[in-house]
């Protein structure tokens, strides 16, 4: 067991080397000021877990060893905690200061389905104070933190998640009703316990942080409180580097709070119809570094959030500095995402050199009037993306928790066209640049929405190609720009612009299949539109469109 251990630390030490190669490259080019990241370090001395008694057999509960190996480093100054080759069986792992939980190659860490091993705690999830079953690897005020390794960490998801019917085959709805569980009342749902269902009931179906505030209420329907997988809350210098992360019960990765924040060289998984089985929530975090990861999920990928509505204002801890970097994203919602919870802000995002296939929706931004916050100092460059169902841009500020391929219980966001005035509850969207953007095989180019009294502000495409079956749409955006953008469509006309103030097109390019002119204006608020490389022939300018409005260069 020595010389294994011996092995394992050399072959960290040597991706650690190779890793902080990789390092200095990720700021070059970076548009903002940022300190480099802290990635931590820790003391030589390791133990086993099989060195306090667990067992590998897969059904064992190990939870009582592993927080011994845990104890015995941390008593020793810290160091590693290594979860050798096998299946190991375990209730909640509570993570401490100093602590490398490394998983070996064909390590296995499997989270016990009993839920009587995961009491209620006082936690946020989905940027609201609420409580929530402990999550199966939690710490709260550490420094030096990391999980590490080639093995799996699987949170026994199923055993957790109510199914929607529409999400799955005839065949694995019929196995998934045989093997327990009940029914809602129209079929249409399948909850593992009544617990689960009371829970549902109590937040209107699928929503999941009911109102009540009151922890006897939180027990009757505990199994609902679903948690998410991996929390880190309030710490410094946490590092995920190289484990799968997989079968969630609700998010899959969740840091809070936290400052110098690593995710590299790791796979996180979801089964498709796994309900808000996001792969990274970044939650009101500074200074973090994503990179070479690979999600295939359920809900969200990569997704940037700071907390919602009045308790993410009173928060008031944005998210910012973050370098995203070489990432692949297969299914999902979305690939990048902000929102919707972005109360307490967001600035300072790098996104490059990622690639989504097949995913809902590709650069995602959404929030909805109640929300408040600002989004800024956006940078997303050289993005590629095949086979999007729907947009592989969409910003949506009217949402309403509908995925972009609306499921069979949901319906489209009501737009409302009246302003309403603005308060600290007003969401604003600005200063977003996206340069080197390629998608092709979408349904729509692009969705720009934004709010009547909070126009979306400043927003700039460069060179970039969209292909789709139908055009981009553009409603009450002021000071969009579009440079040397190339559309693509089957039917319909490539650019649509609705109220839309200080737009500019400068060698804008659009073909229809159908033969339709590369733009149209339309709505009277629209002001300002300046197109240069266009002529008259080549837009539509509807009647209620001022005769002023629009301008050719």
């Amino acid at each position: 067991m020595k010389k294994i251990l011996a092995l394992s630390l050399i072959v960290l030490t040597f991706s650690a080397c190779v890793a902080q190669e990789d390092e200095q490259s990720l700021y070059a080019g970076v548009e903002f000021d940022m300190p480099e990241v802290v990635i931590p370090t820790f003391p030589d001395y390791q133990v086993s877990i099989a060195d306090f008694g667990a067992i590998a057999d897969g059904k064992t509960k190990n939870t009582r060893a592993i927080a011994d190996a845990i104890a015995d480093v941390v008593s020793k100054g810290g160091g590693t905690v290594v979860v050798p080759r096998g299946i190991w069986m375990t209730g909640p792992i509570t993570l401490k200061s100093n602590i490398n939980l490394m998983l070996s190659d064909g390590a296995l860490l499997l989270f016990t389905a009993d839920k009587d091993d995961y009491p209620l705690v006082s936690t946020s999830f989905e940027g609201l104070d609420t409580y929530r079953c402990i999550s199966p690897i939690n710490g709260n005020n550490l420094e030096n933190v990391a999980i590490t390794g080639s093995g799996t960490i699987d949170g026994n998801g199923d055993a957790w998640r109510g199914v929607k019917k529409s999400k799955m085959s005839e065949s694995q709805w019929k196995q998934l009703v045989k093997s327990g569980g009940l029914l809602s009342e129209d079929g249409s749902k399948w909850y593992p316990s009544e617990s689960y269902r009371k829970g549902a009931e109590a937040t209107s179906g699928f929503f999941n942080v009911p109102k009540t505030t009151s922890k006897a209420d939180f027990e009757e329907f505990k199994d609902f409180l679903r948690p998410v997988m991996i929390s880190i809350v309030n710490s410094k210098n946490v590092l995920l580097d190289g484990p799968t992360f997989q079968n969630s019960p609700a998010w899959n990765i969740h840091p809070l709070m936290c400052e110098n924040v690593t995710i590299r060289n790791i796979n996180v998984r979801n089964p498709w119809y796994s309900q808000n089985g996001d792969g990274l929530d970044l939650e009101s975090c500074k200074n973090a570094l994503i990179y070479n990861n690979t999600f295939d999920v359920g809900d969200d990928a990569i997704c940037i959030k700071s907390g919602k509505n009045e308790d993410g204002r009173k928060r008031g801890m944005p998210t910012e500095n973050v370098i995203i970097k070489n990432n692949i994203v297969y299914h999902g919602h979305g690939g990048f995402v902000v929102g919707s919870e972005m109360s307490g802000g967001v600035k300072n995002i790098h996104v490059s050199k990622c690639t989504f296939m097949g995913t809902d929706t590709g650069l995602r931004f959404k929030s909805t009037r109640g929300r408040g916050g600002v989004v800024e100092n956006i940078y997303i460059s050289d993005i590629d993306m095949i086979n999007i169902p729907t947009e592989p841009i969409r910003f949506n500020l009217f949402y309403g928790g509908q995925s972009p391929v609306l499921e069979d219980d949901q319906e489209a966001a009501v737009v409302d066209e009246e302003a309403v005035p603005v308060t600290e509850e007003t969401p604003s969207f600005k200063d977003i640049y996206m340069t080197n953007i390629r998608a092709v095989g979408c349904e729509t180019a692009g969705y720009f929405q934004g709010l009547p009294e909070m126009n979306l502000k400043n927003i700039n495409i460069t060179n970039s190609t969209l292909g789709a079956k139908k055009g981009i749409s553009l409603f009450d955006a002021d000071g969009v720009t579009f440079d040397h953008v190339t559309v693509n469509v089957a039917k319909g006309y490539p650019l649509t612009i609705y109220n839309g103030k200080n737009i500019k097109l400068n060698q804008f390019s659009g073909a229809s299949e159908s033969g339709e002119q590369p733009a149209r204006v339309m709505g009277a608020k629209s002001e300002n539109v300046q197109l240069s490389g266009m002529n008259k022939d080549q837009v539509v300018v509807s009647e209620n469109v001022s005769k002023k409005a629009v301008k050719f260069k």
